[in-house]
């Protein structure tokens, strides 16, 4: 199976895992639909992408924006979310809840209220795929919020599996990635993070967009699947 002829909706599309997945599933003949909060993100992704892709400016943490764009949208095969500023670490004591808020209006409010508005379009056979990460599984001192978050996103996606069936409901879990999630970080800590990762893990490097798009499309082509979460993580849950 690919996804030739079918139509997938990436929320969060315009860069890293998100763009990976729109470009992979443009190569496999889908058309794609892509949306982010900034127009120059939009701009920038149709540039990579083919013809005849589509992208929109949305705030995922708007939910009148997200009933208006999936009204605009019409009918679509997959829903994608990837959406997500960068990445949330901190103490407990030192954490700010007004940023811990924001970090969870748009990574779990936001993918809530995509499914919400979007899941009444989605063709027979389609799917939905969200995004989770190990934190869940395997937390360190620091990722509270992020923890929270990827445990809520697991359980999400396995309730949503029962109510909307037949509409199918999984979850990819990244483990470290070289995105652009860790921009936040000074580059020698960032390059540190990633060299020191890369010698823990079984396969010797942190991952790519690339690498965890090939999930997301899985999950969409599986029509066997849902209520899962696929991990993929280099083998860091193991270590």
């Amino acid at each position: 199976m690919d996804l030739r002829g079918q139509r997938v909706v990436v929320i969060g599309g315009t860069a890293g895992i998100g763009f990976a997945v729109a470009a992979a599933s443009a190569r496999e003949g889908a058309g794609v639909v892509v949306a982010s909060r900034r127009q120059e993100s939009v701009d920038a992704a149709l540039k990579g992408l083919p013809d005849g892709a589509e992208g929109h400016t949305l705030d995922a943490t708007d939910e009148d924006a997200s009933r208006a764009f999936f009204g605009r949208v019409g009918e679509f095969d997959h829903l994608v979310y990837t959406a997500g500023e960068s990445l949330l670490m901190g103490s407990l004591a030192e954490s700010d809840l007004g940023q811990a808020r924001r970090f969870l209006d748009t990574r779990l409010w936001g993918a809530y209220a995509a499914v919400k508005y979007g899941a009444a379009s989605i063709r027979p056979g389609g799917s939905v795929v969200l995004t989770t990460g190990t934190a869940g599984r395997r937390p360190l001192p620091g990722t509270s919020v992020a923890a929270s978050l990827c445990g809520a996103m697991e359980s999400l996606a396995r309730a949503l599996a029962l109510e909307l069936a037949p509409v199918r409901v999984n979850a990819v879990s990244p483990g470290v990635v070289r995105t652009e999630l860790w921009r936040d970080l000074a580059e020698e800590e960032r390059d540190g993070l990633f060299r020191s990762s890369a010698e823990s893990l079984p396969v010797g490097r942190v991952g790519t967009a690339e690498d965890v798009a090939e999930a997301y499309l899985y999950l969409m082509r599986g029509g066997y699947s849902t209520g899962s979460v696929v991990v993929v993580d280099g083998g860091g849950v193991l270590v």
